[in-house]
């Protein structure tokens, strides 16, 4: 299998809606590759996304799937939900009293993907079953593993995935552990590299952290074959990360990794909604997602960083404006690209 993009950028699916079709479009028309982001959306709107793409952009793209998980313990979410009623209560919203299992539509995305394929499928939050893999492969799709672990490395690799993300601390948004239980890892993004190549020959995608030229060729020395970066396209013209989110990237300075929002190992930038409840946030992923769902879209409306769920890499300051075609070829150009060509 060849993986070789006329400029080896990556633009990160980004849940949420802050990937949008026409970021998409402009990632791969600047010789990258764009990806769609599946996850928290039904299949029909993923269909949706993807005939908008294409009607923007005749350069292969990505989608990008959430890894459906066992459910969790109903009684830590009940507990977590007693804890936030207060804050609910005070700015009048109504926490679910049932969460149902949710899949996040897996069968019927996987479903529509085979039957309309794109060039490229990437998986999060763990592995997919050798049978879907092997369904994806015979309608051509090139499929990517989302490894943050030499184990999760190996795992991918034997079970035939073509290429590697490998995820590494300093990666904003939720971290890509195959299981919600476990704790990320804290190794340095070059050295887990490294670590990762030791057990595969897969060609691999640095992620996690990577905002300017320097951090992409660092990056390529250490082996990667192309970067990923989401957090950098943020503030581009194309993103549809919220005003206040895109303000925020550039008026806070701390990040951390937390639980508090979603069940799960995410980077975001440090506020008080963090400070209040990470200690007590549950191991529950996607039930406190959809718990939080309703706090987290009132303080959207009302602009609120501090209660804001704000995701965000270690690179956030670096986050440039302007399309993001060329935010693109100016990393690629700032990383070196005509000498290593």
């Amino acid at each position: 299998m060849c993986f070789q993009l006329a400029v080896p950028v990556v633009g990160a699916p980004m849940a949420g809606g802050a990937s949008t079709p026409a970021l998409v479009a402009a990632v791969s028309g600047a010789g990258g590759l764009g990806f769609l982001a599946a996850g928290y959306r039904t299949a029909g709107a993923m269909v949706e996304q993807i005939g908008r793409t294409r009607e923007l952009t005749d350069r292969p793209f990505g989608v990008n799937l959430f890894v459906p998980g066992p459910p969790s313990d109903a009684a830590v979410v009940a507990a977590y939900r007693r804890r936030l009623l207060p804050e609910a209560e005070a700015w009048g919203v109504e926490l679910p009293s049932v969460i149902p299992p949710d899949r996040d539509d897996w069968d019927a995305k996987l479903a529509a993907l085979i039957a309309d394929p794109v060039a490229y499928v990437s998986y999060a939050f763990g592995l997919p079953a050798r049978a879907d893999v092997e369904a994806v492969r015979a309608v051509g799709g090139v499929q990517i593993g989302t490894v943050t672990t030499p184990a999760e490395a190996l795992a991918a690799t034997r079970l035939g995935l073509d290429v590697l993300t490998v995820q590494g601390p300093g990666a904003g948004g939720h971290r890509a552990t195959h299981r919600a239980e476990d704790e990320p890892g804290t190794l340095p993004l070059l050295q887990l590299l490294a670590a990762v190549r030791e057990v595969t020959e897969l060609p691999l995608i640095a992620a996690g952290g990577l905002a300017d030229g320097a951090a992409i060729a660092a990056a390529l020395r250490a082996g990667a074959r192309a970067v990923q970066l989401g957090t950098a396209y943020l503030r581009t013209d194309e993103s549809g990360a919220s005003p206040a989110h895109r303000r925020a990237l550039l008026e806070r300075d701390a990040t951390t990794v937390t639980r508090a929002f979603t069940g799960r190992p995410a980077r975001g930038l440090r506020n008080a909604f963090i400070d209040r409840h990470q200690p007590h946030a549950p191991t529950a992923y996607p039930e406190v997602h959809h718990l939080t769902q309703p706090l987290r879209a009132a303080a959207a409306r009302r602009g609120d960083l501090d209660a804001m769920h704000l995701w965000a890499g270690t690179g956030h300051r670096l986050a440039r404006s302007g399309p993001a075609a060329d935010l693109t070829r100016a990393l690629w150009r700032e990383a070196g690209a005509p000498a290593r060509r």
